[in-house]
């Protein structure tokens, strides 16, 4: 895996990022495939929607369908029929996210299944070679990921555990050519928590590093100082990436400070309940003004479903629950996200990024 940087305006960057499957270029949005699959959304939309690079997730595919079963079929690539880039979540978040049904103790989690009730042990060592097997292209570290809001105490005790994980991820990690693995820093709201797992992480000399333990439920001030902060800590030669994040204001804020990826489920499950992100502003498809609209959900937009559905359809497919109502939004919703970070590029290009509007 390479990182190389192409451009910058103040903080923001523009950069490349080659793997086996694929040149990406940053800043970058991954939609979401925790099951391995973009809810709604075929491979070849998201050919069509220029997105080379998703996100998926180990939690979920080691519960189903399995890793016996992706193994045999040949990998995560092979089982999606994804020829591009994957990143997987370590499934550290989703575990915490358990709440009391979880056991953490100083060696890793244990928990019951959402799916069967089976208590099912995770830990550093386990959730890397269950991303190797998968044939993650980038791998994440398996780390603890606390609540908001958590006092100091609980912070550094959580960050404790991180840290030896951390270790123990990347000691457990298995080198390919073309992949690479990614540290993630966290310390929840304290800074000096968040220099001091930073400080940790450098040891580690990660492909890259991620900022975990974001958009939990903090104020947005909250969140933007404390990626800025943390992002002024990491090497310039790595890729950044901010975990979570999706709200397009937030991006724009996020990549002026320096970060190069994100990911989120916000524009599909925005999609499935009706919501649209549009160049005019955000559109609720369910209001009753919409019934009679014959006008386009976005008019500077020219996705397949601007180009050829009425706001009035649209608006008939969602009240309808039909499903192709939640597809149609998803796919553009997606599309707006992609056109958004290509404009966010061409800003940080032309040094006009302050300028740009979202």
């Amino acid at each position: 895996m390479n990182f190389k940087l192409l451009a910058n305006s103040g903080k923001a960057r523009v950069g490349q990022l080659i793997t086996k499957y694929s040149t990406i270029e940053t800043p970058v949005f991954m939609p979401v495939g925790t099951l391995g699959t973009v809810k709604g959304i075929t491979k070849q939309d998201l050919y069509r929607l220029n997105f080379n690079i998703i996100l998926s997730n180990t939690y979920h595919l080691m519960l189903r369908p399995g890793l016996d079963v992706i193994k045999k079929i040949g990998g995560l690539n092979k089982f999606m029929s994804w020829d591009k880039s994957i990143l997987t979540d370590s499934g550290g978040f989703q575990v915490m996210s358990l709440g009391k049904s979880v056991e953490v103790d100083k060696n890793g989690v244990t928990f019951r299944s959402h799916i069967d009730g089976k208590l099912v042990r995770l830990d550093a060592e386990k959730a890397m070679d269950i991303q190797y097997h998968l044939g993650s292209t980038i791998s994440m570290i398996f780390d603890e990921c606390v609540a908001y809001p958590s006092s100091y105490i609980n912070t550094k005790e959580s960050l404790t555990r991180s840290i030896d994980w951390s270790r123990r991820s990347r000691l457990a990690y298995r080198e390919r050519d073309g992949h690479g693995a990614f540290g993630i820093v966290q310390g929840g709201m304290y800074k000096d928590l968040r220099k001091l797992s930073v400080k940790e992480n450098l040891e580690s000399d990660f492909d890259g590093y991620a900022i975990g333990g974001l958009a939990v439920g903090e104020e947005q001030d909250q969140l933007i100082s404390i990626t800025s902060f943390t992002a002024d800590l990491l090497p310039e030669n790595k890729p950044r990436y901010l975990m979570g994040v999706g709200y397009p204001e937030d991006i724009l804020k996020a990549v002026k400070s320096g970060i190069d990826m994100f990911d989120c489920v916000l524009p599909t499950r925005s999609g499935r309940t009706g919501l649209a992100f549009t160049s005019l502003g955000n559109v609720k498809i369910k209001n009753a003004k919409y019934a009679y609209d014959n006008s386009a959900l976005d008019p500077n937009c020219n996705c397949i479903v601007c180009s050829n559905y009425s706001k009035a359809y649209l608006h008939h497919l969602v009240k309808s629950s039909e499903i192709l109502g939640s597809v149609f939004l998803s796919y553009h919703n997606l599309c707006f996200y992609s056109d958004l970070m290509k404009k966010i590029r061409s800003a940080i290009k032309e040094n006009n990024l302050n300028n740009l509007k979202v």
